[in-house]
């Protein structure tokens, strides 16, 4: 039956990764914390995990699926210089089907009022937007940000045809049915059409006295001409009047004509008597809103209405849009005391996702951490984040980077607009190795790295149980719920010792028990003569379930390995019409020899 439903497709999109759900090992040699608490907000559970970063959202999803709140990505751009060695219509389909394979991890970890942010350029913006489109739902796509990264200088801007100066940001929520985002303002240039200053608002509002605006400024800096507040500001002129303006938002007006329509019943008694007597304002009290002022006919419209608290500052505002062209990425250099060509992105363009999508506590979530930008901003914003990097920059910039956040050193970025001091910390995680090797002889075991903690560990995510050891109950190794429990042992159980622990949990409780094997009893036999127990054999049990030992499903595309190329066909004999020619064949990536870029 042929699909219905409008889609991008590419080859090999059925081609699916069985992941390994991981366990995430403590390095605490690598973990950080503060020295003492900071406030009473410090958080110290925050997460960098080293390793494969789609093993990674794996092994986080049994704890943390529906948990995330706000997750910002900023994966490889795919280049054309990164698949230099492959032809087009594969290069699309390697960066399409490791993207679609993270995506659908990232949407089961978001919450479902949580906001996806994913940081693009042109080269796949169209093909990424339809791919979203398809695991989030066009509906749930919030919009597309232009986000002004560059200026239109430099060597670039000697290039041939248009320079390029923007990136992309696709904004999707989980579910738009619940989601329910910030509203955010940013700082804009002074609304000029606020030409009217009230001299003596400390009076009763019927006696109120509007000047102009020019003349209420140089009343205040006592001088007598426009001419002489040129001369004396010069270019800080404007900067000068709008600190003016926004200082007196309360006293600064405009008129505005309003029909009686436009207002309610209230409110048009005072709109009519206002247009009778010019002389006098007259006020229409709302509750729970900013009153009505009228005068000769007309609204007045105060000047605070346009001001917001950024920042700690209160300046003039208006509401974000989808163009952000006031972080631009220059001179991020020092930013956080660490160097990341190409790759770093302001702390601002962070900072200013995490006021759209979240509050404090809430997690936050970066699986390609490059330099630590998402955590380092999350941190000082009091939320709490994971962060996943492969690269050797997980150690040599983000480690160092979050220790001088943690100390209060970091006041780089955003450290100065939120009053950053320090505090918190973090726990530094890696990848446990895969849980079943080959030995010698190429048969299937548990990989001797492993010690009994960490097999427990292991197999309890496997079977879908939440790890717990018991300090009383030596065969509670974990728990599905109240009454269901997992027990883990490389023992080769009897009859007798099976009897016995089917006599410890008793009637009202289910284990599930996973040893390497029994003996002197069937396992239809164990079913009827044990109920409360369930028993696998390890490693048995669970040898078809992952691709076992791929530890890598990186997106580093420049280095995938060139697959195979299919043997040619015998050249055709020349057509009567002239010579034939043999099409080159395109080598299968997504065959037994490309298994890696899959």
């Amino acid at each position: 039956m042929s699909k219905q439903k409008l889609e991008l497709t590419w080859i090999g999109k059925e081609k699916r990764p069985k992941l390994e759900p991981r366990i995430l090992l403590e390095d605490p040699e690598k973990s950080y914390h503060a020295k003492h608490r900071v406030s009473d907000n410090d958080i110290f559970d925050n997460r960098l995990i080293f390793g494969d970063n789609l093993l990674a959202l794996k092994a986080l999803e049994q704890e943390f699926s529906g948990k995330v709140k706000c997750i910002y990505i900023d994966p490889p751009f795919n280049t054309q210089q990164a698949f230099e060695h492959y032809d087009d219509g594969y290069e699309h389909s390697i960066w399409l089907g490791l993207i679609r394979d993270r995506a659908e991890s990232l949407r089961r970890l978001l919450s479902d009022d949580g906001s996806l942010f994913v940081h693009i350029d042109d080269n796949e913006l169209g093909y990424l937007i339809a791919l979203l489109d398809e695991v989030f739902g066009r509906r749930n796509r919030i919009g597309v940000v232009t986000f002004k990264q560059s200026s239109a200088s430099g060597p670039k801007a000697i290039n041939p045809g248009l320079v390029t100066t923007n990136n992309y940001i696709l904004y999707y929520a989980k579910n738009k049915d619940v989601w329910s985002p910030n509203r955010v303002y940013v700082p804009g240039p002074r609304d000029d059409r606020y030409s009217k200053y009230i001299e003596n608002y400390e009076d009763d509002f019927q006696d109120w006295c509007l000047i102009g605006l020019r003349e209420a400024f140089l009343r205040s800096n006592r001088l007598q001409s426009w001419d002489d507040a040129k001369a004396k500001f010069a270019d800080k002129l404007e900067v000068k009047l709008s600190d003016f303006v926004v200082t007196n938002a309360h006293r600064v007006v405009r008129t505005a004509r309003v029909a009686p329509k436009d207002v309610n019943e209230s409110a048009r008694d005072a709109l009519a008597r206002s247009t009778a007597d010019r002389t006098k304002v007259y006020r229409s009290v709302r509750e729970d809103k900013d009153d009505y002022y009228f005068l000769g006919g007309e609204q007045l419209v105060f000047y605070k209405s346009k001001t917001r608290i950024i920042d700690g500052k209160s300046t003039t505002a208006s509401p974000l849009t989808n163009l952000w062209d006031d972080l631009l990425s220059n001179n991020l250099h020092n930013e956080g005391g660490v160097s990341f060509p190409n790759g770093k992105k302001p702390e601002a363009l962070i900072k200013r996702c995490l006021e759209l999508s979240t509050t404090i506590g809430d997690i936050v979530l970066d699986s390609f951490a490059g330099s630590g930008t998402t955590g380092a901003v999350a941190h000082k914003m009091g939320r709490r984040w994971i962060m996943v990097e492969l690269g050797e920059h997980c150690h040599t910039h983000i480690i160092p980077r979050l220790k001088t956040i943690i100390d209060g050193e970091d006041q780089s970025g955003i450290s100065k607009t939120v009053g950053w001091q320090g505090g918190g910390g973090f726990r530094y995680y890696r990848l446990a190795p895969s849980l079943i090797v080959n030995d010698r002889w190429g048969n299937p075991v548990i990989n001797p790295e492993y010690n009994a903690a960490q097999l427990a560990e292991a197999l309890a995510k496997l079977e879908g149980f939440i790890y717990a050891p018991s300090e009383t109950h030596w065969w509670r190794h974990g728990h599905s719920s109240e009454r269901d429990f997992i027990y883990v042992t490389t023992q080769n159980l009897s009859a007798e010792q099976l009897q016995a622990l089917s006599d410890e949990v008793g009637p009202e409780r289910s284990l599930l028990v996973c040893c390497s094997a029994f003996h002197g009893v069937t396992a239809a036999k164990a079913a009827e003569r044990w109920p409360n127990l369930t028993l696998k054999k390890i490693p048995k049990m669970v040898l078809a379930r992952c691709e076992w030992g791929h530890d890598d499903y990186s997106l580093n595309v420049a280095n995938l390995p060139m697959a195979e190329p299919e043997p040619k066909a015998p050249s055709p004999r020349p057509s009567p019409r002239g010579r034939g020619c043999q099409a080159a064949l395109v080598p299968d990536l997504f065959g037994d020899g490309g298994e890696d870029g899959a």
